[in-house]
């Protein structure tokens, strides 16, 4: 007040001591510890006949690194088409020599996360991660697979994929699958992946848009192959083995022109897979 150029009388004295103790009063009951509430409940209506199943701790992970890679990340998508005709016929050649000479199943999508991790060493860019004023270009190419079981999603790592034939991606994907599902993966079999490859068209799907598995850069979606009629390039109409790999990339680290060059790289290295220039070993 005296400050402000008012001088003060004694009953505005008076008035000014008792609102300095109000406000006391006022700041003890502030600074006090607010009783605890409950979270609020789900204002999704429940009525009888309906479940409710709570949601376990890695339900609770697998939904927080969605929501922040879909949140932090732009997505973007795209998605090239291959004729793998030569793969499939080269593959169900030797699937059943091959199951009898090591003892599990020669599948497609070996065939597809090597064509993938070759891709990834000629185009590095798509291997790395946005590190907030940096990018960081990963070295080693470490293929992360989606495994799902009954009730939660699983991303088991296959490292240095690019320095495995096709015959020691297969044993590590059916190994890891079966680790998953016999729920005896480590968390450290799920650390380290740089790049990730979903089998999607193990389900059927010929489309899909995946959300990438954060802090990587990209995931591909290989569908389901199926039969289709093809215009050849000699004007002639065939029945050929087609499949849909989609891209879902970060566009803070990626662009459409090295993504399109990468798909189609795996594109080139899938439709020239034969007998003659291909081996599994």
């Amino acid at each position: 007040m005296i400050e402000s150029g008012q001088i003060p009388t004694q009953s505005s004295a008076k008035e000014e001591v008792k609102e300095q103790q109000q406000a006391a009063e006022t700041k003890t009951e502030a600074v006090a510890p607010a009783p605890k509430t409950q979270a609020p409940a789900s204002n999704v209506p429940v009525v009888p006949g309906d479940i409710e199943i709570p949601v376990t701790g890695v339900r609770k992970a697998i939904a927080a690194n969605m929501l922040r890679s879909k949140h932090e990340a732009p997505h973007a998508w795209t998605m090239m088409e291959v004729d793998v005709t030569n793969l499939v016929e080269y593959r169900n050649t030797i699937k059943d020599e091959f199951k009898k000479k090591e003892g599990f199943n020669l599948t497609f999508f070996a065939f597809f996360v090597k064509a993938v991790s070759q891709a990834l060493k000629e185009y590095p860019q798509m291997n790395s991660m946005w590190a907030g004023d940096k990018i960081i270009q990963k070295k080693d190419i470490n293929i992360s697979i989606a495994v799902a079981t009954e009730d939660a999603l699983f991303v088991p790592v296959i490292k240095n994929a690019d320095e495995k034939t096709i015959k020691g991606i297969g044993r590590e994907i059916g190994e890891l699958a079966g680790k998953v599902r016999a729920g005896k993966l480590t968390s450290a079999e799920m650390q380290g992946g740089t790049f990730t490859v979903n089998n999607t068209g193990s389900f059927g799907s010929v489309q899909s848009m995946g959300i990438i598995n954060y802090p990587q850069a990209a995931i591909l979606q290989v569908e389901s192959i199926v039969k289709r009629p093809v215009v050849m390039n000699n004007g002639m109409i065939a029945v050929r083995d087609m499949v849909n790999l989609c891209l879902s990339l970060d566009h803070r680290v990626l662009d459409g022109l090295v993504c399109g060059r990468f798909l189609q790289r795996v594109k080139e290295i899938l439709e020239n897979i034969s007998k003659e220039n291909t081996s599994v070993y």
